[in-house]
């Protein structure tokens, strides 16, 4: 049997729309995340409830074998080797039976556990990038991982395990209450003090819980961001200060994880002590009991035995109860990101066929979330298609600000951004980036081969295509120099190439998608001068015949552009060629003098 969604169901818009009906409630959200699945949950019931037979069955054989021989019953070698088969039988079965209840047990929570993270990975993908910016890497790697994690094993624990315990609980009463009223009577006095102990420590647990997953969020972010500092680190000799500002959240999530762990230990132990207690209170009422004939010798076995299972299922049940905290915490930990709205929403929007490259900035404000002020105040720009313009300005003058813009990763507060007439805020983002290629100030590359890198997203690539390109982007010499040529090995974050190769790779990748609009964001700033110049020659055949958006701190970079945008104080103050605007010598002229 193979592990799939069912039949006509979309898993990760299924998953949503459970979180978002049943918000608040995250048992019945638990319940729903398995639609399509109940019929594996309930064979593995079938198969869970004849595979501990033997549980059930033990103290009865016992009994009546017991009492055949102390009453000296008629044909007892036949009774007992009866009995004793049937144990065996019983014994033998639970193999095959365990195997079936742990196949489709795990076939049902292993595809809700897949579901899930899929649903998760679908999401963050439709997340703004405001909202990935405002959030930690690691709170999320989190949610995805351990959460989810917790989330599966809450579900074994909700459908089989309290399952198991209600079976045995039930089984164990049943024959109990059929043989005698006041041994049963005797076993009810147990589940008040049960149900009593687990509501004293509910609310402190669930706290503690709730307390513990942030603080591993917190801890998971902030450990992520020291390997991905460790070079900083060590560069400046800053190694001990790292160490121990990461051992203050450490120990902070130790304190935490301590405090939880005493809750657990003292809500364990308090339970074992009573139920141990009315155990050994068990024993000698029922072995009064036998004294008077009220019950048969061997019965005292089966009360005890079936009193034992009693006490042990519901200490079970309340071991249970910090897991199913966990999990619970977990289901709404997720449901975090399943339930946020910060997302870019294409669905019946235009869908772009063809992108020209000619934009339009009227009346542009923008400001960022929790933010009064206005980056941009009253932008307006007109570019033509095929020209590249390039944008300078003070660092915070709102140049990135426009390049975000443009890519569609934000919207104008006020005014109309436009590309060949459309409104982008109106238009299917999907369909018009499919035109556009981007190439950051930090290359963005990962663990994989140069030529996944420059492919990436791309499939049946052809070998003559990639060699142009690579001639393109001026990487012929470093493919040609290593052993393995593009299927040479970068490392993680591409931490084998130096900083201009991983910026050419990052220009390869732009220009194999044969774009009609690019985006640069001072793809030259950190490179020495013999990579920035390798650069801007790739930059130069990259940008031939397509609008072109460069932002660069170095003036003498942006000569050859066709316009240059001068961004201050959140609006366009100059607008021409490099020589159009040094003869003006205005704003553009001084910032020029200041770099010669």
């Amino acid at each position: 049997m193979n592990l799939k969604a069912p039949k006509g169901i979309d898993v990760e818009s299924w998953f949503i729309e459970c979180y978002r009906r049943h918000k608040g409630h995250p048992l019945f959200i638990l319940f729903r995340l398995y639609k399509g699945n109940y019929n594996k949950f309930l064979l593995a019931v079938i198969f869970f409830f004849i595979k501990h037979a033997p549980v059930w069955v033990l103290p009865i054989v016992t009994a009546n074998i017991i009492n055949d021989v102390t009453g000296n019953s008629p044909n007892l070698h036949t009774r007992i080797i009866i009995q004793a088969v049937i144990m065996i039988g019983l014994i033998l079965l639970n193999v095959p039976m365990n195997y079936l209840y742990t196949r489709y047990k795990s076939l049902a929570t292993r595809y809700c556990e897949t579901g899930l993270r899929k649903a998760l990975v679908r999401k963050l993908q439709q997340l703004s990038i405001s909202y990935h910016k405002e959030t930690m890497a690691g709170r999320l790697q989190s949610k995805i991982m351990r959460d989810v994690e917790a989330v599966e094993t809450l579900s074994t624990q909700m459908f089989l395990s309290i399952l198991n315990i209600a079976l045995n609980i039930t089984i164990a009463l049943c024959v109990t209450i059929s043989k005698s009223m006041l041994v049963f009577s005797f076993f009810l006095i147990t589940t008040p003090i049960a149900a009593a102990t687990m509501v004293f420590f509910r609310n402190i647990m669930k706290k503690r819980n709730n307390e513990f997953r942030r603080e591993m969020e917190e801890t998971s972010a902030r450990v992520m961001e020291m390997v991905e500092l460790i070079p900083v680190t060590r560069a400046h000799a800053l190694e001990e200060e790292e160490v121990e500002k990461i051992s203050g959240q450490l120990f902070t999530v130790a304190e935490k994880g301590y405090k939880l762990d005493i809750i657990q230990s003292l809500f364990g132990s308090v339970g074992w002590a009573i139920f141990q207690i009315f155990q050994v209170v068990c024993l000698a009422f029922t072995g009064f009991l036998a004294i008077k004939g009220t019950v048969l010798p061997g019965d005292i076995t089966l009360y005890q035995s079936y009193f034992a299972t009693i006490v042990n299922q519901v200490s079970s049940l309340m071991a249970l109860v910090p897991t199913i905290a966990k999990g619970i915490e977990s289901v709404n930990s997720i449901g975090e990101v399943l339930l946020e709205e910060d997302i870019e929403d294409n669905e019946g929007k235009y869908a772009l066929e063809n992108v020209y490259g000619e934009f339009d900035f009227k009346d542009v404000k923008f400001g960022y979330n929790n933010s009064e002020s206005h980056v941009l105040k009253g932008l307006n720009l007109h570019v033509n298609k095929g020209e590249t313009i390039a944008l300078v300005g003070e660092s915070g003058a709102g140049k990135s600000t426009v390049l975000n813009l443009v890519i569609g990763f934000n919207f104008a507060s006020e005014g109309i951004v436009s590309v060949d007439g459309h409104n982008l805020e109106e238009i299917d983002l999907r369909t018009y980036r499919k035109h556009i290629a981007v190439v950051p100030q930090t290359s963005i590359i990962f663990s994989g081969t140069i030529r996944d890198n420059i492919t990436y997203g791309m499939e049946d690539v052809d070998e003559e295509t990639l060699s142009k390109v690579v001639d393109a982007a001026n990487l012929r010499e470093l493919i040609d120099r290593l052993p393995e040529g593009l299927d040479t090995m970068v490392g993680e974050h591409g931490g084998k190439l130096s900083g201009g190769q991983r910026q050419r790779i990052s220009i390869a990748r732009a220009l194999i998608r044969n774009p009609e609009v690019i985006v640069f964001d001072e793809a030259t700033s950190a490179l020495d001068s013999i990579s920035e110049k390798l650069i801007q020659s790739a930059i130069n055949n990259l940008t031939k015949d397509r609008t072109t958006f460069i932002v660069a701190h170095r003036l003498s970079t942006i000569r050859d552009a066709d316009k240059i945008a001068v961004i201050a104080d959140g609006k366009c103050i100059e607008y021409g060629s490099f020589d159009e605007l040094m003869a003006l010598k205005g704003h553009f002229y001084k910032m020029k003098s200041l770099q010669s």
